[in-house]
């Protein structure tokens, strides 16, 4: 295997979990963590300290405001912003990372937005992200509510989630006071 990143030539990326955080965030000029549901088993994630990177999150709700939030950044820079989409994820019972696609969707809503407001330079991974979105987008919020997270939430007490403080480690929040953005200095990725 290459230790090449075949996607830090686009200017919106997209990639699963904490590996793929640790994949591309190094050359992002802003990580977005597209969180749907809140973990499923929040005291098993692996807290992560986030250091310099700056880091948003997103849920379908907010994906019009994050690419909004982006543009703005992309207008202060006078540059190309590079954005790195990342799909949290939930973790199985064996540890691994389980594929949760209404963190797909999300990153697909985030992706969409940004390109419809021109920035579009994607990795083929963040289009066919964004592609599962615009494919669904009328079925969305059955898909979530019927997803395999969101199952599991209708029969537990809701764990926190992105913007809520977990008992294990906990995550530092802040709302970028002009926008609404969850900026976030830490997070606990599920695997």
């Amino acid at each position: 295997m290459s230790d090449a990143q075949p996607q830090s030539k686009y200017q919106v990326r997209f990639d699963w979990g904490l590996a793929g955080f640790q994949a591309l965030a190094a050359e992002a000029d802003v990580i977005v963590l597209a969180d749907e549901l809140p973990p499923v088993d929040a005291a098993h994630g692996f807290a992560t300290t986030l250091g310099a990177h700056t880091v948003i999150v997103a849920t379908v709700a907010t994906s019009a405001l994050v690419a909004d939030w982006a543009l703005a950044r992309q207008t202060e820079k006078g540059d190309r912003f590079s954005v790195a989409v990342v799909a949290v994820g939930e973790r199985r019972a064996d540890g691994s990372i389980r594929f949760a696609m209404e963190d797909q969707l999300t990153a697909g809503a985030v992706i969409d937005a940004l390109a419809d407001r021109g920035i579009d330079h994607c990795s083929p991974e963040a289009a066919a992200a964004a592609a599962s979105f615009v494919g669904l987008k009328r079925a969305v919020k059955h898909l979530v509510a019927a997803s395999e997270t969101g199952q599991a939430l209708a029969g537990v007490a809701v764990a926190p989630g992105p913007t809520q403080t977990p008992s294990a480690a906990p995550q530092t929040p802040a709302v970028d006071p002009g926008t609404g953005v969850t900026v976030l200095t830490s997070f606990d990725f599920p695997a």
